[in-house]
């Protein structure tokens, strides 16, 4: 039978970029959203260029990417090992690339409580030695990952991008300066840039260990060990969780379009969905169960975690309607794609 369905804007940017290949660079190319970035863009045959320090990435990312890919696509891939905080690291990844996609952070709320200065460092000088070496260069567009963070004590649902409240951790003020940097650059010096505010982003190689790790990946990891899971309040706290592709997508989205509307804009990147930490610890247990790993443990509840926001839904009608982006899996969708990748890798062996 043949399919009259209409392509989406993803997946005839997807034919467009495999037929014109262009140069990419991926800041935070060893980390979660970095390395699937990474595997996409060499699965549609471009050229990528990877600037990581291994702060918070891993070789092992790299690695993995690597078995995924042909040698023919690995081949296009260039590492750097630098340093955002660092000009000339950032000159050095820049130099003939036609798009950047900046992933390189420190995240975490709890992390820029205990740390702020070392957040600032990362996140807001790294992140202005990007935007100039990025301009220096003439690269077309500059693509960086922000935060719903930025939505800070705004209590209005769903949050739409130009109502924000106070930022509630010195995370969320580096991820509001990213923006406000990004707009100057677009007035003074014509640069184009599109901030993607990204909504609680899970799936394969997203690290559960440390401290600040992300609740999805973190239970998931807890659940195969048979260890305590712990939820922050009552479990009744809310977010709109975000498979990584949905993330992907929106980043090739944003790099490439040619709306002239839809540049020097900042955008929701999310499914425009809420689950409480309750049901998603319930969806967690019952996707182990499904594929026979015993994750009866109860969860265990504790004190409400400092910087936290409440509740956190997304309204991605902006990006949809100026970017083509269409969230292609939900919470359930993204939980069955993803809990696989940490069955084998941390259920314990017999």
């Amino acid at each position: 039978m043949v399919s009259n369905a209409t392509p989406t804007a993803f997946e005839t940017l997807q034919a467009t970029l495999r037929a014109q290949p262009r140069t990419w660079l991926v800041t935070g190319v060893a980390g979660f959203i970095g390395s699937n970035l990474l595997e996409t863009l060499l699965r549609l045959d471009q050229r990528v260029v990877g600037l990581d320090n291994f702060a918070t990435g891993h070789q092992r990312n790299l690695d993995e990417v690597r078995t995924l890919v042909d040698a023919s696509q690995w081949a296009r891939f260039r590492f750097i090992e630098g340093d955002i905080r660092e000009l000339a690291d950032c000159q050095a990844a820049c130099a003939g690339v036609d798009h950047v996609l900046h992933q390189a952070a420190l995240g975490s709320v709890p992390r820029s409580l205990a740390d702020p200065i070392s957040t600032n460092a990362a996140n807001i000088t790294g992140f202005l030695n990007m935007l100039v070496a990025a301009r220096d260069a003439g690269v077309s567009r500059f693509v960086y990952a922000a935060s719903s963070s930025t939505y800070g004590d705004h209590p209005g649902l769903p949050k739409v991008e130009d109502v924000i409240g106070k930022p509630l951790s010195p995370y969320a003020v580096t991820k509001y300066v990213n923006e406000l940097y990004a707009d100057v650059f677009a007035r003074s010096y014509g640069f184009q840039s599109i901030g993607l505010r990204y909504f609680n982003v899970f799936g394969a190689r997203q690290d559960p260990a440390g401290a600040y790790a992300a609740v999805i990946p973190k239970w998931a990891a807890a659940l195969l060990a048979g260890e305590t899971v712990f939820i922050n309040g009552d479990g009744e706290t809310s977010r709109d969780f975000c498979y990584v592709a949905n993330a992907v997508q929106a980043n090739l989205l944003a790099a490439t379009t040619p709306e002239k509307e839809a540049v020097n804009q900042v955008y929701n990147v999310a499914v425009g969905d809420r689950t409480t930490l309750n049901l998603l610890f319930a969806l967690l247990r019952d996707g182990l169960s499904a594929q026979g790993v015993d994750a009866g443990v109860q969860a265990v509840h504790r004190d409400f975690r400092a910087g936290d926001v409440r509740h956190s839904q997304a309204d991605v009608s902006k990006a949809a309607r100026l970017l083509g982006y269409v969230p292609s899996q939900a919470l359930r969708d993204g939980i069955r794609l993803a809990l696989p990748w940490y069955v084998e890798r941390f259920r314990p062996r017999a």
